[in-house]
């Protein structure tokens, strides 16, 4: 029974219900009784769309399980079957409830409905006919359709779900029924997402061709392949070994970050100012719904993973209800920095071949992609926008404006270091532009449990200890919090712990030196392994060597090298390093740096890269430093993809090379207007390199940079805090600044994250803007919770209606102690004391 009429339905789950939405009609709390079920259940409608034409379904919820624990498990697993062409299907089968089937105390019994499905009927009305092969019931008493109580019945094939009978047609001496086939509703991305919220999650097979048939088997094998591919991440620092094996299932190892759009609330009605949203969202939430998204990240923060794990989750078909949207979509991972090295970007044909290479020539792929694309279930996850040459820029962006144009219902998700591409570089193609925050504690601290549950941690004290210890310290040194705030550096960070026995180096530079240091010789030498040519000779020069690669690719604009042009590398360098080319030739040094080093990887087998181009960054300023091409840094300085290489130059720079080079950078930012702004700001930033710098230097670069602050925006703010903790002493009060002057300024230093902002952000904690607020309430994680609490938090102004961030339970803690807040807003993962806390909240009131 259903709203205001009697229908049929179909369980999908013990509590999901699919059935015809005119059956419903504007009922807000339809209501359903299962035979031999748990009696009459009040349900809500998740979705439902009546068009009085293609479609005609309605999906409800109950508030609880309509049969009873021992009749679902034996639900058999549920298949939509969705027909692609005009073949009719004879044995199709509905059961439903039809009054006519009502016995002679009016109580109610089912009816089997055998016909034959014809998708041709109906065409222009986009409904399929299932004809009965018995007729009709005899017609019923005071009028009306004698098939009255059958809609919303499943309509079956073969065991698929192939649609819901939803009306008696006119005309045909009701000999047949018109169904709303499967198809439509997996055409409905709203639907498949209600589905997956509800606990349903759909699948399909096609009621098909042979030709058809081939296709999903080869998509069955493409899934395979792209979550054998995809399903794995390489963690840096995992094992000691050969370097085989430092990856991890990325079911276990993968790491949900933070995204924010800098979206602010809309106006809200009457002209009062909406309620402040927080921005940031975990990135299954930050994704939802969008169709095309530019993802902007800096170097390790994840952004290669995050895509991986798109990849494998939309192969897989186990999306979380959040990216409803992608479902029945299929991944394919175009990465630019390989597909720009073959000069022409691929066409759509060729996309098979750069994302799964192996089964490009199966039959069955002959015009998929393009199929794909048309029908809007291709997801294309095109990777490194700022791997590609500046100068191939614009006509990367051309490539992408033609698939746009061409295939505009695709899926798009595209990545790029946050200054590679302009603001709004993608806007004008309705691309939401994400950007992946830095690691909050919480985060830090979650990656740093989650690899040493991949190192051993579960049979290993040792590990245990060294996991204990790692968790303190980044809590407790600002400077070594400052470097965990990236998958990357904390991969480095827990390596180098475990290494060391706990003791970590101090900065930036010297954990990458130790990390060069751990994965180059310690690693080996450690374990007591001896392969191919090892021995101290090549021991001393394997860095000499790779920083002679990762130099070239770097003044070529790549990321990656052509086997033999790293081989005419090494030839070239050998004859001054006798002891070095006595081992062998320049492809068998090579071949060994591969194996052994733990830096470079053959992606293909004719091609080598760095396994992240920090590393190439870092070997490569230093290769820069030894020849002195200090022009050449400079001239290059407006260049993100240098930016990195000049601020690990300075900080490989003895101190007189490293006043010149400094010089060098203020004197090009004094002659061009147009890059004054960023390559000062980029001076400043260098300072965080430079243990000893010359006086005069030092002062005029933060003169500089003095001339930068306030930032008058959040990108400015953004690029500011790149600077570092220099910056806290540059930045003013809010007295006498514009609202979003102040917000810049709160951005810039809550970007920094250290403690030492803390007494400028308490300055700001009863600004009259909420904006302002929003930001501080939101940027709580990223300092000490207690201090912070104190001096922010507790002072913030929320009768405007300001939302406070609780990410962890010491913030739910410190909110209680402070009194609670209205409104606080639940982030993260709350652990172990969720039960103290809800027990909590009973007694206090919910904070």
């Amino acid at each position: 029974m259903f709203g205001r009429r009697q229908g049929s339905g179909y369980l999908l789950a013990p509590d999901v219900v699919l059935t015809a939405a005119h059956v419903v009609g504007d009922c807000a709390t339809p209501s359903v009784i299962v035979p031999g079920g748990t009696g009459r259940i009040r349900c809500r409608v998740a979705w439902a769309r009546d068009d009085n034409r293609r479609c005609d379904a309605a999906l409800l919820v109950a508030e609880r399980a309509l049969v009873t624990d021992e009749t679902a498990q034996a639900f058999e697993p549920l298949v939509w079957g969705r027909a692609y062409d005009l073949r009719v299907w004879p044995n199709a089968q509905a059961v439903g409830y039809p009054h006519a089937q009502r016995d002679a105390h009016g109580e109610l019994d089912t009816e089997q409905v055998i016909g034959t499905l014809k998708p041709g009927s109906n065409l222009l009305s986009g409904r399929h006919v299932l004809d009965s092969e018995f007729g009709a019931p005899g017609p019923a008493e005071g009028g009306g359709s004698p098939w009255a109580g059958m809609s919303g019945a499943a309509v079956f094939v073969d065991g698929l779900l192939a649609g819901v009978v939803c009306a008696d047609p006119g005309g045909w001496r009701h000999g047949r029924l018109t169904v709303t086939p499967s198809a439509t509703l997996w055409s409905e991305f709203s639907f498949l997402s209600e589905c997956l919220m509800a606990g349903h999650k759909p699948e399909s097979r096609s009621l098909a061709s042979p030709r058809q048939l081939e296709i999903e088997a080869f998509e069955r094998r493409l899934r395979d392949y792209i979550v054998e591919k995809s399903g794995e991440l390489t963690i840096i620092g995992l094992t000691l070994s050969d370097g085989e094996g430092e990856t991890w299932p990325l079911d276990a190892a993968y790491l949900s970050l933070e995204l924010t759009t800098g979206a602010r609330a809309a106006e809200g009605r009457g002209g009062a100012a909406a309620r402040e949203v927080p921005s940031a969202r975990r990135a299954e939430e930050a994704l939802a719904g969008h169709r095309r998204v530019l993802l902007r990240g800096a170097a390790g923060s994840g952004k290669t993973t995050l895509l991986q794990w798109l990849a494998t989750m939309t192969a897989r078909g186990d999306l979380p209800p959040e990216l409803g949207h992608l479902s029945g979509c299929v991944p394919l991972t175009l990465p630019l920095r390989t597909l720009i090295r073959r000069g022409e970007l691929p066409r759509p044909e060729e996309f098979l071949a750069a994302a799964a290479g192996p089964l490009a020539g199966v039959p069955a792929a002959r015009g998929w992609v393009t199929d794909r694309l048309n029908q809007g279930t291709a997801l294309l996850l095109i990777d490194g926008v700022d791997e590609v040459p500046e100068a191939d820029r614009r006509r990367t962006l051309t490539w992408v404006k033609d698939l746009l144009a061409a295939y505009p219902d695709a899926r798009y998700v595209i990545t790029t270091r946050p200054s590679a591409v302009r603001e709004g570089w993608l806007s004008d193609a309705g691309f939401t532009e994400l950007d992946l925050l830095p690691m909050s504690r919480a985060d830090v601290l979650a990656f740093i449990d989650r690899w040493h549950t991949a190192a051993g941690q579960a049979d290993d004290e040792r590990l245990r200890a060294f996991r204990e210890s790692l968790s303190a310290a980044v809590v407790a040194k600002p400077d070594l919090g400052r470097l965990a705030t990236n998958p990357l550096m904390c991969a480095l960070i827990c390596a180098l712990n475990r290494s060391r026995r706990g003791y970590l180096p101090h900065g930036r530079m010297e954990l990458y030196r130790a990390a060069l240091d751990l994965l180059l010789i310690r690693r080996d030498r450690e374990r007591e392994i001896v392969v191919g040519l090892e021995g101290p000779e090549l021991e001393q020069a394997q860095t000499a060597l790779l920083q002679k690669i990762a130099y070239w690719l770097i003044r070529n604009g790549r990321s990656e090298i052509e086997w033999h042009r790293a081989v005419e590398i090494l030839d070239r360098a050998l004859p001054a390093m006798p002891a070095v080319a006595a081992k062998g030739s320049a492809e068998d040094i090579l071949r060994h740096l591969v194996v052994r080093s733990g830096l470079l990887r053959r992606p293909t087998s004719g091609t080598l890269d760095f396994i992240h181009r920090t590393f190439q960054d870092y070997l490569g300023a230093q290769a820069a430093v030894d020849d002195w091409d200090f022009d050449l840094l400079v001239n290059n300085a407006h260049d993100d993809q240098w930016e990195d290489v000049l601020r690990m130059a300075v900080g490989h720079a003895p101190p007189r090379a490293r006043a010149e080079l400094l010089r060098k950078l203020l004197e090009r930012g004094e002659r061009e207007d147009g890059n004054r702004h960023r390559l000062h700001l980029l001076a400043a930033a260098c300072l965080e390199q430079a243990t000893e710098v010359d006086p005069e230097v030092r002062t005029r670069v933060e003169k500089a940079a003095a001339e930068l602050v306030p930032p008058r925006d959040t990108e400015s703010a953004k690029a500011l805090a790149e600077a570092g903790k220099i910056v806290l002493d540059l930045l003013p009060g809010p007295e006498g600044l514009t609202d979003e002057v102040a917000h810049a300024v709160v951005v810039a230093a809550t970007a920094v994250a250290d403690d030492r902002a803390i007494p400028l952000l308490a300055r700001y904690a009863t600004h009259p803007s909420r904006q302002v607020r929003a930001q501080l309430a939101w940027a709580w994680d990223r300092f000490d919770t207690d201090h912070y609490a104190d001096a922010v938090i507790g002072k913030l102004v929320y009768e405007d209606g300001l939302a406070f961030v609780a990410k962890s339970s010491a913030h739910e803690r410190a909110l209680r102690r402070l009194g609670g807040r209205p409104e606080v807003w639940l982030r993260g993962d709350r652990g172990d004391e969720k039960a103290e806390r809800d027990e909590k909240n009973e007694k206090e009131g919910r904070v």
